[in-house]
């Protein structure tokens, strides 16, 4: 069979790794798919800037559109990011009838409903494992080696940047400021490092996550995210006393109500492999009903690692060419007409344990009160520790671990906590969840 013919759009670190990889395994990748796999044409936007690939071969411009509308072209892989003019080529691919791989989670994440629907239309597939946690193939995990299973929950690190933070923070005893500094100095963090902190970028992955193992739409809108900002270090120290770690998790978790999709930090129990998941790697545990827990664990950015499941997606549109529309795996796992409208809940609607730590006056009667404030709201107390006071100071750290509770009800409770005289300061609240 004649080889298939591939553009590629973006020639950054993404994509100098996959023109690396099709070219030193094309004998390989061959046996597998069923046919050679040849790069033609690549796009950039300087094109005069030095590579990590080799681009002998390979016709380079700077235009998009010329590779999106050359008609020898099947398969067009969209290595640009962003969700800007990037849908406009997508959505053009599509229409010219080319099949799309793409590494684009926020294109996915916000304009996902609306490509699948067209890809649909026109019988293309587009396929986007490397949008979530890089090398790791934990979209072909859900979508197929769990299709038989109840997707219950999952947690992931999803952001390497984040758990670098995080990992130094414990083992070096560091303030975040320090940390994200050298992150930045080191290319794990860009120079405006809102979307890894905040948790916009493991917002945009669990979005893709939940939709594939729940079968919903699309909602990144509707996902709650909380950043590691305000992490501290004596907030890693104490969790570490306990018995817990900090992770900046994104959760997905199905209820009789409906889904619960945050980002937010985390304690977990030190004992859970995927407590143990340090610096710039990622980890997904999906829990099914049938398979039980499961733990998927690598790369979650670089060159080559993302080029590996780039290419794992190229080689299985190669597989699919000849098969008809209907009989392909479904873009978000479920049939289209079958995604179920489930309410996706707020905020205030979750269900989780907590850790508190707050200031207080060291005088009788203190944690007496914040003890009846809890129990007003049906908060049950796991754990209670009162620390040594600081520098002759007249407040003492109180540390509480708390039973699972609304979180509507931990939200009064804080209130009415902070409002007392014998409180100095907000309390630092973080949410707790077992894992198990």
């Amino acid at each position: 069979m004649k080889p298939v013919k591939v553009g590629i759009l973006g020639l950054g670190t993404v994509g100098g790794g996959t023109v690396n990889v099709l070219k030193r395994n094309a004998a390989e990748i061959a046996r597998r798919a069923g046919r050679e796999i040849i790069i033609t044409r690549a796009s950039a936007k300087d094109l005069s800037k030095q590579r990590i690939c080799d681009t002998q071969g390979i016709a380079l411009t700077t235009d998009p559109f010329e590779i999106i509308n050359d008609p020898e072209i099947e398969i067009i892989l969209e290595l640009i990011g962003g969700a800007g003019q990037v849908k406009d080529m997508v959505l053009k691919a599509i229409e010219n009838g080319k099949h799309v791989v793409t590494a684009n989670k926020s294109l996915i994440a916000l304009h996902g409903n609306e490509i699948f629907a067209k890809a649909s239309e026109k019988g293309v597939i587009v396929a986007f494992e490397a949008a979530v946690a890089g090398g790791i193939p934990i979209i072909k995990a859900i979508r197929e080696g769990l299709s038989g299973n109840h997707i219950e929950w999952l947690a992931g690190i999803i952001n390497g940047t984040g758990n670098f933070i995080l990992t130094e923070m414990r083992d070096k005893g560091r303030d975040f400021a320090d940390v994200l500094a050298e992150a930045q100095a080191l290319g794990y963090a860009e120079a405006d490092p809102t979307f890894d902190v905040e948790g916009i970028d493991a917002g945009h992955k669990l979005t893709i996550l939940a939709s594939i193992a729940f079968g919903i739409p699309l909602q990144f809108d509707k996902v709650y995210t909380e950043g590691i900002t305000k992490i501290t270090r004596t907030d890693v120290e104490y969790a570490e006393q306990l018995g817990y770690r900090i992770k900046h998790l994104g959760i997905a978790r199905k209820t009789p109500e409906g889904i619960e999709l945050r980002v937010h930090p985390t304690l977990i129990p030190e004992r859970r492999l995927i407590a143990n998941v340090n610096g710039v790697m990622n980890a997904v545990l999906v829990k099914g009903d049938a398979v039980g827990p499961t733990l998927y664990y690598g790369a979650g950015a670089g060159a080559e690692p993302t080029a590996s499941s780039v290419v794992a997606d190229v080689i299985d549109v190669v597989r699919a060419l000849t098969s008809d529309p209907e009989n392909r795996v479904p873009h978000l796992a479920f049939q289209a007409d079958a995604l179920a409208d489930i309410p996706v809940l707020s905020a205030d609607k979750f269900r989780t344990s907590y850790y508190l730590r707050l200031n207080a006056e060291d005088k009788p009667g203190v944690l007496a009160e914040v003890t009846r404030i809890l129990a007003d709201h049906q908060i049950s107390i796991e754990a209670i520790s009162q620390k040594v006071p600081l520098h002759n100071e007249t407040s003492v750290p109180i540390i509480i671990l708390t039973q699972i509770t609304l979180e509507k009800e931990m939200n009064a409770a804080i209130a009415e906590i902070e409002a007392l005289k014998t409180v100095t300061g907000k309390v630092n609240r973080i949410r707790l969840e077992t894992l198990g």
